[in-house]
């Protein structure tokens, strides 16, 4: 997975609410935005949750309340294999790149053969070995994301993918927190800047905050992969549809990204940039005569002031004019030569 600019990755996730024309709408949106990817999720509710492992509370609070448990809720929001054709399909015409995460080994063997370019691995499957090694053994690129996890854990799953084979470069590493939204105070940005310090991995961030700042913010930081959840409608009932973007701010994000992205492109070096090199001497300031002079007077600072335009001696030598001998006479408010003491 190599990539020059920032990698967008616009998450539909289950936002389509187990309909697959709003799954559609949503690929539209996604490539309306300018976003590199819209990602779904993958998984057989059967495979990846008991049936009465209880809802996280962002869950409670965003879906309905007719059963506390994740099955119910995530056998709602399964993609029928027949929805695949489909979305690629949309994909394509949109020109927008298809990916989703899949969350148990039949999802990812399911999607192999759809020949998705990588694989994300969701903050959930972080400690979940087998599926590690399944999913490396793959051989494709990885994503791997991040939230809920201390260093520690994040090195163990980075050592049991490379055990399988995937270099570390071939592995991006998301910082992100499994809350929906995450509270500000709770964002821990820099965090991604240790575990590129600390890994020696490409980093990125999956945001979850409520707008997109973050995320922009991310990228300044040097996110080289972003991933953002969005919606067609916020107020939507379903778990995610909370902490997500709606169309225009989707927009908003990928052009903010962009724009960031050639803020950071220079050299690094502090000089002037070609588009303001023809404001120096407009901006700046050159020396001028307080009043009139005759030749053969010695100058002085009283002499002298800073006056725009910049194309004559610089203020900054100002020390090196002191104690001139003017050469002929000048008027009051002209602009001080070379060649008026040489």
């Amino acid at each position: 997975m190599k990539n020059k600019s920032v990698l967008i990755i616009a998450e539909a996730g289950v936002n389509h609410n187990g309909d697959l024309d709003k799954a559609l709408k949503l690929i539209d949106v996604a490539a309306d935005s300018g976003a590199d990817y819209v990602k779904f999720q993958t998984f057989k509710a059967e495979s990846i949750v008991s049936r009465d492992a209880k809802k996280a509370d962002y869950q409670i609070d965003n879906f309905e309340n007719t059963s506390d448990t994740q099955f119910d809720m995530l056998k709602k929001l399964e993609m029928g294999e027949d929805w695949y054709p489909n979305l690629i399909k949309r994909c394509l015409e949109k020109q927008i790149h298809f990916l989703s995460t899949g969350f148990d080994s039949e999802s990812i063997d399911f999607l192999n053969e759809l020949n998705i370019p990588f694989y994300k691995i969701p903050s959930g499957e972080i400690t979940n070995k087998p599926f590690l090694q399944h999913i490396a053994k793959k051989g494709k690129d990885i994503i791997l994301s991040t939230g809920m996890a201390n260093l520690a854990e994040v090195k163990a799953a980075l050592k049991v993918i490379e055990t399988e084979g995937i270099s570390r470069d071939r592995i991006t590493v998301l910082h992100c927190n499994t809350e929906y939204p995450t509270p500000m105070e709770d964002v821990n940005l820099l965090a991604m800047n240790q575990m590129a310090r600390e890994l020696g991995v490409k980093v990125g961030y999956s945001d979850h905050t409520l707008g997109l700042e973050v995320a922009i913010a991310a990228v300044a930081l040097g996110a080289c992969v972003i991933e953002k959840h969005f919606t067609l409608d916020r107020s939507l009932v379903g778990p995610d549809h909370a902490a997500s973007l709606e169309p225009e701010e989707l927009k908003a994000m990928v052009r903010g990204i962009r724009n960031i992205e050639k803020a950071i492109s220079g050299s690094g070096t502090k000089e002037p940039s070609k588009s303001e090199q023809k404001n120096i001497a407009i901006a700046r300031k050159s020396l001028h005569l307080t009043r009139d002079l005759f030749s053969g007077h010695i100058l002085t600072n009283e002499d002298l002031m800073a006056l725009r335009p910049g194309d004559g001696i610089c203020p900054m030598d100002i020390d090196q004019v002191i104690g001139k001998e003017i050469k002929h006479n000048l008027i009051k408010g002209s602009k001080l030569q070379n060649a008026d003491f040489e």
